[in-house]
């Protein structure tokens, strides 16, 4: 094995190792307080179904870096059909609830006058549940797709091949099309949850001013808490979308192998590093991860 392939193929695996204990350990502390209590809140729902879809995401990932770098020659052409259908869904769960999430939380703390914006805060459960179901669409079209092109490579052969390779680069576009799409509409609706986020908060504090009361109040702690969230998902989701985009250029233009290795590698940070951070942000978890960080803790004072 190249040394190359061997030190991405370690940074994989730690990126693996690390994303399923944080999405493990979220989605095991919200059923035991689900168990406990008969019931679970909006957003450790959301939360629960995202983490759920990262677990997937990272093995799908773990799989497909195994399957194409460590040993293609057991990836067949029916192989990478069910890979590919299998990270579309994954991956399209993992966005969608991320954004879902961005938006639930702009609902819940954010403060207008607006009728409008009043109204979907009282149906934020429906608001939610109408984008996820607007979203199916991009999942279903981009399913057919990829199974649609990857029949096509299978009898690429057979037939009028000028015609099957006129038809697969017209799939392999609409390919690129959807997957930017599906991935620039979540971002874009997260980054203005984001800037409403600021924007209330802008008016928060001004009114607090007014008041002559202190910033440092429980509601400006929450709109401060809740942006630096969505501006870490903004952040990851965005090296994330460049990578996923470049990944499929780069392997449709030919592109050394170090530069398709080094965007595998940079694209598994999201569902990995992402978590991490909603671990800090969430009181509840933060509080229940605590214990872990004792021994560690106690370890990094012994070696001093």
């Amino acid at each position: 094995m190249k040394t190359l392939t061997l030190s991405f193929s370690i940074i994989v695996i730690t990126e693996f190792v690390l994303g399923n204990f944080a999405n493990g350990f979220i989605a095991l502390v919200n059923c035991i307080d689900w168990a406990k209590r008969k019931k679970i809140s909006s957003a450790d729902g959301i939360l629960t179904a995202l983490v759920v879809s990262r677990i997937g995401l990272l093995w799908i990932i773990l799989i497909n870096w195994y399957l194409t770098v460590l040993n293609p020659a057991l990836c067949s052409l029916k192989v990478r059909i069910i890979v590919h259908i299998a990270w579309a869904i994954s991956n399209h769960y993992n966005i969608w609830l991320a954004t879902s999430l961005s938006i639930f939380y702009l609902f819940k703390i954010a403060n207008f006058s607006s009728l409008v914006f009043l109204h979907l805060k009282r149906r934020v459960k429906h608001v939610l549940f109408m984008i996820l179901l607007g979203a199916s669409f991009f999942l279903a079209f981009q399913v057919a797709v990829v199974s649609l092109k990857d029949s096509i490579q299978r009898n690429e052969y057979g037939g009028n091949i000028t015609q099957k390779t006129k038809l697969r680069d017209i799939l392999q576009l609409s390919h690129v099309t959807l997957i930017t799409l599906a991935n620039l509409i979540p971002f874009t609706m997260s980054l203005i949850s984001f800037l409403l986020l600021i924007f209330s908060l802008w008016k928060h504090l001004k009114k607090m001013k007014c008041n002559g009361k202190g910033s440092q109040n429980p509601s400006t702690k929450v709109h401060i808490k809740a942006m630096q969230t969505v501006i870490s998902f903004l952040l990851l989701f965005a090296i994330y979308f460049l990578t996923l985009i470049s990944s499929v250029w780069s392997s449709k233009r030919q592109q050394n192998e170090q530069v398709l290795l080094l965007l595998q590698a940079f694209g598994i940070l999201h569902p990995s590093v992402h978590s991490f951070i909603l671990i800090w942000a969430n009181r509840k978890l933060t509080k229940a991860f605590l214990p872990f960080l004792w021994p560690l803790k106690c370890w990094l004072k012994e070696r001093k």
